[in-house]
């Protein structure tokens, strides 16, 4: 008796690995360069009571107060503030105090975002048209305004650490619920018919197992891409808040746009530093969630992957969706020689059937 042939294992690999495998050239080193930036700045952030030497509204030490207004030096490698405060220590609690407010935004945004953009686009009818004209409507709103309406609602007039954090992470959730549901509720409105939807309606399946069982999976493609991208707009949303004054106070947690606009006065007087480094923190990164998803949009979006494929294979065949269609050489009317018109007409003929005269 023969045993029964063992099942290869299935090799699992590092996750992001193949990804980043799709990946050359240029849009490589975009990636890598991102994905740097936004590592360190993850990494500050999660380590910032080790890193930083000072507390971020520490003003002395030993008992000694900071000099005020202190150029860069070996004690204080940023310099220090108008309060006297470390420079260096606040952008790197700063960092903390971001990532927070982005872990909290993006994790609410998608909570309420996708399933009333599923719900909409499913259901249809009264329901789907409330829920478009009251997105709408919040999409319609200025973007910092409307984050300055939430913030002044939710905190109230008060900001400890926790409410000024939460405060600023639903003023930004309110900003970015509708475009998450706007790309789901599309998204959902173009796959409801499928045949495999269809089939788990007949079968007797509830709205809720469709929608989060066979149609959530169809629709999610894109939200990598706009979380990345959306991370580095709740940060500049953040930093608009801290500048304007609405955002966190200074003695609860340290933000880069409350630093910002205490620097204004400083410029005048030929005090760069500031403003320098957390202006520079905000732009790094921004630029780094940036480029990552910029580069996850070419990688994900099958249109610029094919278009990519034509690119750096102008003489093979191209596969799309399994199937293998001809070179771009052959679809190129410039490229093809034209055939004579009596080998036309004989292949013609030849295929149809039909005799030519």
């Amino acid at each position: 008796m023969v045993p029964p042939p063992v099942p290869p294992s299935v090799r699992r690999g590092i996750p992001g690995l193949k990804l980043f495998s799709m990946t050359a050239g240029l849009q490589r080193a975009t990636l890598i360069l991102g994905l740097s930036l936004v590592g360190i700045f993850v990494f500050a952030a999660i380590f910032a009571p080790l890193i930083a030497p000072y507390g971020f509204a520490q003003s002395a030490s030993d008992g000694v107060d900071f000099v005020r207004q202190q150029a860069p030096s070996a004690e204080h490698w940023f310099g220090t503030s108008v309060r006297g405060e470390d420079v260096f220590s606040r952008v790197i609690w700063g960092a903390r105090t971001a990532l927070f407010v982005i872990a909290i935004s993006l994790v609410l945004s998608l909570f309420v975002g996708v399933p009333l953009g599923l719900l909409s686009g499913y259901l249809g009818r009264w329901v789907d048209r409330v829920l478009v004209l009251f997105m709408d409507a919040m999409y319609a709103f200025p973007t910092l305004l409307l984050a300055i309406v939430v913030s002044i609602v939710v905190a109230g007039g008060r900001s400890t650490s926790f409410g000024g954090v939460l405060s600023a992470a639903v003023a930004i959730t309110a900003v970015f619920v509708p475009q998450y549901f706007r790309v789901v509720r599309n998204a959902t409105v173009a796959v409801k018919n499928e045949p495999y939807v269809d089939a788990a309606r007949v079968t007797g399946a509830s709205t809720a197992r469709i929608l989060f069982r066979h149609i959530f999976a169809n629709v999610t493609q894109s939200l990598p891409v706009i979380v990345t991208l959306n991370g580095s707009e709740a940060i500049l949303t953040l930093a608009g808040l801290g500048f304007l004054g609405f955002g966190i106070e200074p003695t609860q947690a340290a933000e880069w746009g409350y630093d910002l606009n205490k620097a204004l006065s400083d410029v005048s007087n030929g005090i760069w530093w500031t403003g320098i480094f957390p202006g520079f923190a905000i732009v790094l990164v921004v630029l780094g969630m940036t480029l990552v998803g910029e580069s996850l949009n070419e990688v994900l979006n099958p249109i610029l992957r094919t278009r990519r494929a034509v690119a750096a294979a102008p003489g093979d065949a191209i596969t799309v969706a399994g199937i293998e269609v001809a070179a771009p050489s052959e679809l190129d009317g410039d490229t093809t020689e034209a055939e004579p018109a009596g080998d036309a007409l004989v292949k013609d003929s030849t295929a149809t059937g039909k005799e030519t005269t």
